[in-house]
């Protein structure tokens, strides 16, 4: 099997940083400290209400960086309008709320089609290449494989927060199976939300899963013995 890319979200480096509005650390130091170490692409959220990155670290990024810059945002023609400025590699169509803490769950295709078909024409217009991040379910993989989407990243939260080992299991087994599915699509599968380096072996032995977007876990880590390290940890563990 081809080797599983790390994408490093390096939004909590700007969670830190904003917790008293400073100028450090600079998530942008931290994106290429990551790079040195291995990571294959470079993730931000770019929220509505620029809780931790903000537009100019998307514009640094952009010029800095070089490996691929993944941009997850909202279907709003705000975000249509930054990604087409900034040209980051991918667009990652997420929801989001305000109340939320992290993004509480996949997109909802079947319920936004519209939105979701006109924002990725919109984004492919702009040269911008289109993900969904979805819930492991087959009907809304069915929904985006129909917007001719060919990229997805699926949501591994309940398998990532299953208490038990047969709750785990089974949430596996659901990420799996609707990774199966989407492959025979035509799909690019990725993967990620809530892996750490204590269950990021199981996602990594799933055949079609491509890539995986590891932040808060990988941050937390590099809290403690630094980015580069960080990184180069959870590259290793992510060999198949």
């Amino acid at each position: 099997m081809e080797p599983v890319r790390l994408g490093v979200n390096v939004d909590h480096v700007a969670t830190i940083r904003e917790a008293r509005r400073g100028r450090e650390p600079d998530p942008v130091a931290a994106a290429v400290l990551a790079e040195l170490a291995g990571a294959d692409g470079i993730t931000v959220h770019l929220r509505g209400d620029r809780r931790h990155i903000q537009d100019r670290d998307v514009d640094l990024l952009r010029r800095t960086i070089g490996t691929r810059l993944n941009l997850e945002a909202a279907a709003t023609p705000q975000m249509v309008t930054v990604a087409a400025t900034h040209k980051p590699d991918t667009v990652t169509l997420v929801p989001e709320r305000r109340e939320e803490i992290t993004t509480e769950g996949g997109l909802d295709v079947l319920l936004n089609h519209n939105l979701v078909r006109k924002t990725a024409q919109d984004l492919r217009a702009a040269g911008v290449v289109v993900s969904v991040f979805v819930d492991p379910d087959f009907d809304q993989i069915k929904a985006i494989a129909k917007l001719e989407i060919g990229l997805i990243e699926i949501n591994t939260a309940k398998y990532s927060e299953a208490m038990k080992p047969e709750q785990a299991a089974a949430e596996a087994g659901k990420v799996s199976q609707c990774a199966r599915a989407a492959a025979r699509l035509g799909l690019k599968v990725l993967a990620g939300h809530g892996l750490n380096y204590r269950n990021v072996r199981r996602v990594v032995e799933i055949p079609e899963i491509e890539e995986l977007n590891i932040g808060h876990s990988i941050v937390a880590r590099a809290s403690l013995v630094g980015m580069e390290r960080a990184v180069r940890e959870m590259k290793e563990l992510m060999r198949r």
